[in-house]
């Protein structure tokens, strides 16, 4: 598994924002869509393409096009649905899955109430939208999920990262495994608290998005 910490002045003025408590939900969303498409600027940056040649006004030109089968955005439900926008704006011919996971505050174990993804994921790239990756309990699930149905390779591009959470994925995911598994973030914090949060965090990303439940 490899870890990506987007080092850009953008993310990082994008991110300071975000973690602002005096930040509302409107201002929230609106940078959250921005930075998740910058991140997706170096998630994307192994997706498989084609050589082609074109016509231009001039003449002929060597570039490139995405190569088939289109991939598949997942976010995670509900947080991740605030990341959507932002990567299908890079992605459009992506198609797009879904995937719940409720914590349990106590046990800070996740357990899956909801899976819509295809059966056979054979030959396809996929991506992850989580905003927090914290125990990494709930991306190591919807990760196994992807791989298990043949996806050729998993990036999940998280707004901030925690470094139990990635040590956990890479336990789960080791270098060597056929299926290449990438996390892309915008910052790898602290650590955790008693709770599971990541310190300093941004606090609840669900809740800032939109609105407390």
């Amino acid at each position: 598994m490899q870890t990506l910490v987007a080092d850009h002045p953008l993310v990082s003025h994008k991110l300071t924002a975000l973690r602002d408590v005096r930040t509302d939900s409107p201002t929230f969303r609106r940078l959250s869509d921005e930075l998740v498409t910058l991140l997706a600027y170096e998630a994307t940056r192994h997706i498989r393409i084609e050589r082609v040649q074109v016509q231009t006004p001039i003449g002929r030109a060597d570039g490139a096009r995405l190569a088939g089968p289109p991939p598949l955005v997942v976010p995670v439900l509900r947080a991740g649905i605030g990341m959507l926008d932002g990567m299908t704006r890079l992605l459009p011919s992506a198609e797009v899955g879904f995937v719940g996971l409720a914590r349990d505050d106590e046990t800070l174990v996740a357990s899956t109430y909801a899976a819509r993804l295809p059966a056979d994921l054979t030959g396809r790239e996929a991506f992850v939208l989580d905003p927090m990756l914290a125990t990494g309990g709930t991306l190591e699930t919807v990760i196994g999920m992807l791989v298990s149905r043949g996806a050729a390779a998993v990036t999940a591009i998280c707004l901030l990262a925690a470094p139990e959470g990635a040590a956990r994925l890479a336990g789960a995911f080791p270098a060597d495994l056929p299926v290449p598994v990438r996390v892309v973030t915008a910052g790898m914090d602290d650590g955790l608290n008693d709770r599971g949060y990541i310190v300093p965090g941004l606090g609840d990303a669900g809740d800032r998005l939109f609105g407390e439940i």
